[in-house]
């Protein structure tokens, strides 16, 4: 009884450390996939975030700390203007810096720009400096020169007394954004979109959405876009929007530009994200599933271990049934005061460890049975058998002299050999190791079995499944 009780006691301890063990990983690996997730966003805003402050915020920043400057700020509120100077100007500019420089001035009313050319800023020819100039805001990111597009920042310029003096920009070709943007797609795999306070896209790593001219696609004109709920489209809030273009998902990210009143779109393909993400989720559960397992195998040792404990309250086995080695020697006393003489044979179970080891205690008293059934039904009616140890058995032949004992040892040697296997395990082959002493006068049996013993361990060590005799002499 006590025995069940502790036992029923480890099997729900047991249990609760299975439970344990599955929601501590089972949070584990929720805890990994957000961990990927967010490794994962982070690894694609990163280029992103670079991509910007190079490419838009470095231009801004030059046209911002240029437009300040004396010598800039004196040749535009001039009397009159010295083109050569400000060509001369730019030009050096465009040398230093590898952009486009342009000015253009509100007193002549002419656009200047550092590859040589000017024009005239008449309206309805020129509309951008007459729409840029009446607003408020001092810096302007726009598309221009159609024939070989720009991007441009321009930065409206003052003087001392907050004078409008005209504008000082930057440019850089689109062609330059559209070989950055394919450089950025084949290495990361996203695409981006510049698109204004209107929803006009600026600026976008697919060519196709690029102006032509003045006509700016808008977002609105985008198949995804459109798909979404109309609260979404009128706010454009799109930042951790999943949505799908050409039957592939994408996960929008947003990044504000409040220098221009720009928003930058990004959109990551999920497919390697997922595939990332699929990988940390199947080792959290593999790693589940082995520490699961692990706990099952030592439940099942356990409950296998109970129930060798327990057995032998159960079953009474043949072995078990054999006199041991405490009962056996007035046994050997009567013998040597009734019979004029007396064989002694110590069998061992050749490998008997190895059996246990690789089978398991059950299939070893298995084994120790089948051996003492076969011993007990290939003796005669007057010898004796008993228990020597744990895997050995001792029989006493009374009247018995050398040459019959070691023939009846060889016998029974053949015979185990020979005999059917086990059922539960046909390939198991069970030989025994035979020692064979004999005295004729009473002799003390811890000196008869003493030469048995030798006689036995020289069967091992030649070999196993053999028949050793050692004579006193």
């Amino acid at each position: 009884m006590n025995a069940f009780r502790t036992l029923h006691r480890s099997i729900l301890l047991l249990f609760a450390v299975v439970v344990i063990a599955i929601v501590t990983l089972v949070h584990f690996s929720i805890s990994k996939i957000v961990a990927e997730q967010s490794r994962a966003q982070q690894q694609s805003l990163s280029p992103a975030i670079s991509l910007i402050v190079d490419q838009i915020l470095k231009p801004l920043h030059t046209a911002e700390a240029l437009g300040k400057s004396q010598e800039l700020i004196e040749l535009m509120e001039a009397d009159t203007l010295d083109e050569e100077r400000v060509m001369n100007t730019l030009l050096r500019l465009e040398d230093e810096f590898g952009l486009t420089f342009f000015i253009a001035s509100e007193k002549e009313r002419m656009q200047y720009h550092s590859y040589g050319e000017k024009r005239k800023l008449e309206e309805g020819k020129v509309s951008w400096y007459f729409k840029y100039k009446d607003r408020d805001a001092d810096t302007v990111a726009d598309i221009g020169k159609w024939e070989d597009t720009h991007f441009y920042i321009d930065i409206k310029i003052y003087d001392d007394s907050g004078q409008f003096l005209g504008f000082f920009g930057v440019g850089k070709s689109l062609d330059s954004f559209i070989n950055i943007f394919d450089v950025y797609k084949q290495q990361y795999g996203y695409d981006f979109l510049f698109v204004d306070d209107k929803g006009d896209i600026m600026l976008s790593s697919d060519s196709n959405l690029i102006a032509e001219y003045s006509d700016f696609t808008n977002l609105e004109e985008l198949p995804w876009f459109a798909s979404l709920p109309e609260d979404t489209q009128s706010l454009r809030a799109l930042n951790n929007k999943l949505i799908t273009i050409d039957q592939k998902d994408y996960l929008i990210a947003e990044v504000k530009l409040n220098q221009f009143n720009w928003t930058v779109y990004l959109l990551s393909p999920l497919d390697d994200r997922q595939a990332e993400i699929s990988q940390a989720f199947i080792f959290s559960v593999v790693t589940l599933l082995i520490v699961v397992f692990s706990l099952f195998l030592l439940i099942y040792n356990l409950l296998y271990y109970f129930r060798r404990d327990m057995q032998p309250e159960l079953i009474v086995r043949n072995a078990n049934r054999l006199p041991d080695r405490n009962h056996i020697e007035p046994i050997y006393n009567d013998l040597t005061e009734r019979r004029q003489s007396i064989s002694v044979i110590l069998v061992d179970i050749d490998k008997f460890s190895t059996i246990n080891d690789t089978y398991g205690r059950n299939t070893g008293d298995e084994v120790l049975d089948k051996v003492a059934t076969f011993l007990s039904s290939h003796t005669r009616e007057d010898d004796v058998i008993g228990r020597w140890s744990s895997e050995e058995f001792i029989i006493f032949l009374p009247d018995t002299g050398p040459h019959e004992a070691t023939e009846i040892a060889q016998n029974l040697r053949h015979g185990l050999a020979t005999s059917a296997p086990l059922s539960s395990h046909p390939q198991l082959q069970i030989t025994g190791s035979f020692g064979v002493s004999f005295t004729a006068s009473k002799r003390p049996m811890n000196e008869v079995t003493a030469h048995a013993e030798d006689a036995l361990y020289q069967a091992r060590r030649d070999g196993c499944n053999l028949v050793r005799v050692q004579l006193i002499d």
